[in-house]
């Protein structure tokens, strides 16, 4: 996976995050992208950094989180 870093503010996507982010600023966020793909950004920095993967990057890194390959947060 080799996800394609730009700036995330000139993009004019439209940025969500979890329900279950709490008030502590530490979210990321996720917006659609053309083509089935997402972008992630540190809520924290709206303006910095995104990354962005495509349908199937993404598809397979929500499979692992699901079955837990990452461990706990």
């Amino acid at each position: 996976m080799k996800p394609y870093i730009e700036t995330a503010s000139a993009c004019g996507l439209e940025w969500v995050k979890s329900s279950y982010s709490g008030n502590n600023g530490n979210c990321v966020e996720v917006a659609a992208l053309p083509g089935g793909g997402r972008a992630l950004r540190d809520s924290k920095n709206p303006s910095g950094p995104m990354l962005t993967f495509s349908a199937e990057e993404f598809g397979a890194f929500v499979a692992g989180a699901r079955a837990g390959e990452f461990g706990q947060a």
